[in-house]
């Protein structure tokens, strides 16, 4: 954590940490960093394969855990309590640094958090949506280990996106998801091979938000409703119309939501 973010994380009596799906970057959450206005310090650090952090060292094994590191500096640097948000792979990079300090959460916003490995123990629906999840899963992975970044790229959007998603981006972002692309395999492995309890979730004993999509998929509709259930002060949200990108297209919505939750936390205590 560079110095400017712990200066950010001490100078304001509550810190916002938002951590943003796999393939994009912290501009994702620039929209919510307005909406919640001067009141709290905001920061939206970068998971490994962005350009600003760099890619994965390669010296072991990749982990949720190795990932949520940088999430858990913020928050030991921090005053006090933090707002943890997150988005897809965010997501479950924030339930594992929720779980690493239950103590120093003041509140969850979870939008269709990618816990995979609670899919394993969710019986028949798990194991069909936990089917869908390992098949996306080798096809970027095949890509990605024959040299096709762009085709493994293009498979990802348009799963979580919908067929012809990627023809739809821009050349500039399909050239920043193409560079990336060698991340996506390692952020599966880590979300589908986390270790976790599900009985270790109970302990997250703070206001919880969990958001999905009208047209969620499969897997993270399961998991999106499987969690409010493991969660003590837990509740359900579905974002009308919306899919799993809904914190990118239903931005507006989405934010005030997760602005209001936050408030009303606040407000609690």
């Amino acid at each position: 954590m560079n110095n400017a973010i712990a200066s950010q994380v001490c100078s304001s009596p509550t810190t916002v940490i938002a951590l943003h799906c796999s393939g994009s970057g912290a501009t994702q959450w620039r929209k919510l960093g307005e909406a919640l206005g001067s009141h709290h310090a905001f920061v939206a650090p970068e998971h490994y394969g962005c350009d600003s952090t760099g890619p994965w060292s390669g010296e072991r094994a990749f982990t949720l855990a190795d990932e949520a590191a940088r999430t858990i500096g913020i928050i030991d640097a921090a005053c006090g309590k933090v707002h943890l948000v997150g988005h897809s792979y965010g997501g479950g990079v924030a339930l594992r640094a929720a779980v690493e300090r239950p103590e120093r959460i003041a509140s969850l916003t979870l939008y269709e958090p990618s816990a995979f490995h609670l899919l394993k123990a969710m019986g028949t629906y798990g194991v069909e949506a936990l089917s869908e999840i390992v098949a996306i899963s080798k096809r970027t992975t095949d890509g990605v280990s024959c040299g096709d970044y762009r085709g493994a790229a293009a498979s990802f959007v348009d799963y979580w996106s919908g067929r012809g998603a990627w023809e739809a981006l821009r050349p500039s972002v399909q050239a920043a998801l193409t560079r990336w692309a060698p991340k996506a395999p390692l952020d599966f492995r880590a979300l589908l091979d986390e270790r976790t309890p599900a009985s270790a979730y109970t302990s997250l004993r703070v206001p919880a938000l969990i958001m999905r999509g009208e047209h969620a998929p499969v897997p993270t509709r399961a998991i999106a409703e499987r969690l409010p259930m493991l969660l003590p002060a837990a509740r359900l949200a579905i974002v009308e119309g919306a899919g799993h990108m809904g914190p990118l297209t239903h931005a507006d919505q989405v934010n005030a939501t997760i602005a209001r939750h936050i408030a009303e936390s606040e407000a609690a205590h």
